[in-house]
């Protein structure tokens, strides 16, 4: 299996814990729970792909620079 897709999955739990740090309640309605949980799991995923990205394209140019 690919390496990146344990990146992936590391990040995406990594970001979705990083999340449950913010408090959401200023910015959800009340009353809108699963609202509130799909857009942590949706800013998860994306938080996870960029993270992923960024990494396998940092070691790609630090081997290009070393």
């Amino acid at each position: 299996m690919n390496p990146k897709v344990y990146f992936y999955v590391f990040f995406v739990m990594l970001s979705a814990y990083a999340l449950t740090g913010i408090n959401f309640d200023a910015i959800i309605k009340k009353n809108k729970i699963w609202e509130a949980r799909i857009l942590v799991m949706i800013l998860s995923l994306i938080l996870g792909y960029l993270l992923t990205n960024f990494v396998f394209d940092f070691f790609n140019i630090s081997k290009i620079i070393g």
